[in-house]
């Protein structure tokens, strides 16, 4: 069966238009297990508002996996507590496969440890289906900082203890844990300057109220080549198809740092397993296609879907990672 994904950007709404021999995806499906799944609308619910990062991923696959299973996938934007809404109204529904999370680091991995009272377990509540993108963070700094290299950033901290600020969309967000990561790992002091949200942080920047952030990878391009910012190197364990020129902060030295602003699809927990992996096998084929990869892209995301249990191994691994950070930095949950 041949498919392929029209993206069209109308006045800043994201619309996917899926093309090709849908007739034979939407048939009925041969055996008995696929013939009593899908039979009806699968909801995809969504940790916040129509446009960001998470709702754009759920919308270019989404189109893709309702032509394969035949069946309406209904978006439930629910956005409130950085994603744990979403994530608990999920982990609460019925593990029959027609309800799914477009889940995020926070959400899963993060938010468990920052929040009291939460409604859910992601270890426990939530079954994982796939990873879905990546996204890095840019360590940047106002060019009047005398370091044009990650080793020359450290060597200044230590030679000023307290003396550089950082700026971060929020206490617990992404760039703040990406900095309190760094802290540690270099054993240096900074102090944390939190604004509401990306763009008040990098306003920060600019004005030289802070000296660095870890920003997004398409917001610090933007600066970067106007000439603003001065770039040291990205988060993730790869390097970034949208900088690529710059190192990681592993390959500067620092073994073993990596933070990912990572999306991937979970289901509730006993959901039967063949369905989890109907569902991994369509997620894989929607990021990979690349009218979807492209647009991913532009937004500062790397499609790269795997198995599972990967992602399940995965999920662990960075809910003892930021769990154990987070204790160690002393930030109190809310």
């Amino acid at each position: 069966m041949m498919m392929s994904v029209r993206v069209l950007c109308v006045s800043g709404l994201v619309r996917v238009v899926v093309c090709g021999a849908v007739a034979l995806s939407c048939s009925p499906l041969v055996g008995a297990q696929s013939a009593a799944y899908p039979n009806k609308p699968i909801r995809f619910v969504i940790a916040n508002a129509p446009g960001g990062g998470l709702d754009i991923t759920a919308r270019v696959t989404g189109p893709v996996i309702s032509s394969a299973l035949g069946q309406q996938v209904i978006y439930d934007n629910r956005g409130g507590a950085a994603g744990s809404v979403a994530a608990e109204t999920v982990a609460k529904a019925a593990p029959d496969g027609y309800t799914m999370l477009m889940g995020s680091i926070g959400n899963i991995s993060v938010n468990p440890h920052l929040y009291k009272g939460l409604g859910y377990d992601p270890i426990r509540d939530l079954a994982p289906v796939t990873f879905a993108v990546s996204g890095s963070n840019v360590l940047v700094v106002h060019p009047t900082v005398q370091a044009k290299t990650v080793q020359e950033l450290v060597a200044l901290a230590r030679r000023q203890p307290g003396g550089l600020t950082y700026g971060s969309s929020g206490t617990g967000n992404a760039g703040h844990l990406a900095a309190e990561l760094f802290s540690s790992m270099t054993k240096i002091k900074m102090v944390h300057i939190p604004y509401k949200g990306g763009a008040p942080a990098m306003t920060a920047l600019l004005s030289g109220e802070v000296q660095l952030i870890f920003a997004s990878a398409p917001t610090a391009q933007v600066q970067v080549r106007a000439g603003k910012v001065r770039p040291l190197a990205v988060t993730t364990a790869k390097r970034s198809l949208v900088l690529p020129d710059l190192p990681t902060i592993a390959e500067t030295g620092l073994a073993g740092y990596e933070t990912d602003n990572w999306y991937g699809i979970v289901v509730p927990a006993r959901t039967p397993r063949p369905v989890i992996d109907r569902l991994n096998k369509e997620f894989g084929r929607a990021l990979n296609m690349p009218d979807v990869k492209d647009l991913l892209l532009k937004q500062g995301l790397e499609a790269a879907p795997g198995t599972p249990d990967a992602f399940g191994a995965y999920i662990k691994s960075e809910y003892r990672k930021w769990g154990k950070l987070i204790a160690e930095a002393g930030i109190p949950p809310n």
